[in-house]
Order: C-alpha cells, then sequence, then structure tokens
C-alpha cells in the first residue's frame, strides 16, 4: 500500500519547497509549474529537484493539459499541490494601514493622543488574489485525487479570510473532504519558527493532520545554530555580507536573540535611540544560535533582519538551511532574486508532512 506511486503536480512551485517535500513524503512529482524565469531555472538546475519544469502562467492552462504534460493517465491518481503568492495576504499588505494595532502603538509611545481603532476589512485590491480560485480551478479540471494547499496565516484574518473560506467550500461542494491545518516548521524539523497555513483534501475521507515530530517529548527543536554553523566558516564567505552604513554600530551591539529595543529605555539602555513599538519587530534583528530562527522575510530591507548573532548578513546557504533545502541547492539569479525564493519557499520537511497524510488517504482509496 505504501509503495504505490502517486504522482504529483505542484503549481506555484516557486524555488521547488513542496516539490521537494513531496518527494519525501514518497511522492512521484512529475511536473512544477511557475511564470518566474528565476525559480524556473532554479529547479531546473538542481538534480534533487525530479520532475519536468513548466514556465507558464497558470491562468492559461487547463486540467488536461497539466495531465498530458506530466505523463499522467486520465485515469491515473493524482495529487495537486501548491500555494499561491502569499503577499495579497501577509501581514505587510496592511502592517500600514491606518487605524491598526501598530500605528496605535507607535502612536501611543510617542506621547500621542490616539484611539484604538478598528483595522479595515475590505482587501486591498491585489490581482494574484484571483489565483487561489485558479488553484482550486486546476484541481478540479484534473480530477486530482487529493490536493494540499498552503499560504501565510494572516490568509485567514478578517479581510482575507473569505477568500480561503470560499475555497474550502469549493472544494467540499467539488466532493473533496478538507482538513484545515495551522502548523509551525519548527514541529517538523525546520530551524524555523515560520507559520503556515495548509488545507488538506482527498476524495474517499478527511486526511488527518500530521503528528508533530519535534518538540516537549519528541524529537529535540532544531535551533539556527544545527542549520547553519557548518557555514560559518570564511570559504563560505559572500560578498555583500558584511554590514556598513548608518546603523552598523548599533546592529554590532545587539546581543543575539534581540532587536532594535536593545537600544531603547525599555531595555535599559544609558543612551537609548530608539522607542519601543516605534520600528518593525525584525528591524536589527539577530539570530540566536540557541533557538530557531524567526521567519525569513522573501523581501528585506537593508537593516531587516534576521542577521546572524555575529551581526553580519546570513549567506545564501545559511537562509536556504533554514528552510530546510538541502545543502548543496543552488538558486538562479542574483542575490536579490535568490533571497525571494528562499523566503518565498514552503520549508520541505513541512511540506513532507502534510503531502504525506493526503498521499496516505489516497494509496488507501487505490487499493480497495
Amino acid at each position: 500500500m505504501s509503495h504505490l506511486s502517486v504522482p504529483i503536480i505542484d503549481l506555484f512551485a516557486g524555488a521547488g519547497g513542496l516539490g521537494l517535500g513531496a518527494g519525501m513524503a514518497g511522492g512521484d512529482l512529475r511536473l512544477s509549474v511557475d511564470s518566474d524565469s528565476f525559480s524556473c531555472e532554479t529547479m531546473r538546475s538542481n538534480a534533487s529537484h525530479p520532475g519536468g519544469v513548466l514556465e507558464a502562467d497558470v491562468t492559461t492552462l487547463r486540467g488536461e493539459d497539466l495531465r498530458l504534460i506530466a505523463g499522467v493517465e486520465p485515469d491515473r491518481e493524482l495529487v495537486v499541490v501548491g500555494g499561491a503568492p502569499c503577499q495579497p495576504f501577509s501581514k505587510a499588505a496592511y502592517w500600514l494601514d491606518k487605524g491598526n494595532e501598530a500605528a496605535y502603538r507607535r502612536a501611543r509611545s510617542r506621547g500621542e493622543v490616539a484611539d484604538r481603532l478598528t483595522a479595515p476589512i475590505e482587501a486591498r485590491p491585489d490581482s494574484r488574489r484571483t489565483l487561489v480560485s485558479e488553484y482550486m480551478r486546476l484541481v478540479l479540471e484534473t480530477g486530482a485525487s487529493g490536493f494540499v494547499f498552503e499560504n501565510v496565516p494572516s490568509i485567514l484574518h478578517p479581510r482575507n479570510r473569505a477568500v480561503f473560506e470560499a475555497l474550502e467550500q469549493d472544494a467540499q461542494e467539488a466532493g473533496y473532504h478538507t482538513t484545515r491545518v495551522v502548523a509551525t516548521a519548527t514541529q517538523y524539523g525546520a530551524s524555523q519558527s515560520r507559520q503556515r497555513v495548509f488545507l488538506l483534501g482527498a476524495k474517499s475521507e478527511a486526511p488527518k493532520a500530521p503528528e508533530p515530530t519535534h518538540g516537549p517529548g519528541l524529537s529535540p527543536i532544531r535551533t539556527a545554530a544545527d542549520a547553519i554553523g557548518r557555514f560559518d566558516g570564511p570559504e563560505f564567505a559572500e560578498e555583500g555580507e558584511v554590514v556598513s552604513g548608518r546603523w552598523a554600530e548599533h546592529l554590532q551591539e545587539i546581543p543575539p536573540g534581540m532587536n532594535y529595543k536593545h537600544h531603547t529605555a525599555w531595555a535599559g539602555h544609558p543612551s537609548p535611540t530608539f522607542e519601543t513599538e516605534t520600528r518593525y519587530w525584525n528591524f536589527l534583528l539577530k539570530l540566536s544560535p540557541d533557538r530557531p530562527s524567526w521567519t525569513i522575510p522573501a523581501s528585506p530591507g537593508p537593516w531587516t533582519g534576521p542577521f546572524h548573532w555575529s551581526g553580519r548578513r546570513l549567506r545564501i546557504r545559511e537562509l536556504a538551511a533554514l528552510q530546510s533545502f538541502p545543502p548543496d541547492y543552488k538558486f538562479s539569479g542574483p542575490r536579490r532574486e535568490q533571497v525571494r525564493q528562499i523566503g518565498n519557499a514552503v520549508p520541505s520537511v513541512m511540506a513532507a508532512a502534510m503531502i504525506a497524510q493526503v498521499l496516505k488517504v489516497v494509496r488507501e482509496e487505490a487499493v480497495r
């Protein structure tokens, strides 16, 4: 039963985190689809990433085309995985909105009179939001036996929740039994406290949420040092990793595991530069070698962490390791594009745990 090969198609594949997880879960990754040329080149250039790569806009594809390109017969079991672009649903999409909690705290920290207003619940216009429905369209058109959808936790925020609930309802009305899972990557062996929302679906029965493998009473939570300590030597040095500029000295003074708040009166600094809650939380943020990393951002600014605990920028190999990519995985494009690909990825160990649950249900149904 466990040896039944189930073909998998990965939509919005990015650098291939979900696809790698599909292979780790015992699936047969046949095809990865993405519209970004750098991401497609990344997947093509890594032998550890199996299956074909199709650079295409999913809105132009049909389910029968995907089965044909992937070499999956019309009546064959199939699992479709993927996560539509998460930027429309991320916290950054509403961080600066008037009336949100962060704006309230910033005003109060400056001694200004401010009311705690209700954050707007209307979603900002963004064409990428419609890609969630495109994902489900292709799940239905391919006649998939099961699926795994992934996105950021803030897709469940009041201004985004309708999109996720519509996806859930469409799947259930089409005959899928679904399970919603909110999980943190550290629970499955990644060295990063990245939260993700998954919707698992299968035709025969609802897949079960995977049991954590790391945590209290289980395998120890992996720390940042566990993941990236091997890359700390000078032979792995990269151009531009040394930090210079306006806040370089401030960064050097910050202890591991702390951010800009080290330089505030709240933290007891004798000559404070900042006030608490006046900067985004990952401003001048340093990793602690003894704890998991915080979420790796896809579009960091020059002073956006996490930085290495020594005070330098993280190397590409280190960023990739925190996302549980293989140590020799290569990324295409200039550094900015490589960081974007890594930051947008799903940790493959986390993906594997979710996909394995859907594969289990699909395999059991196939042998009945």
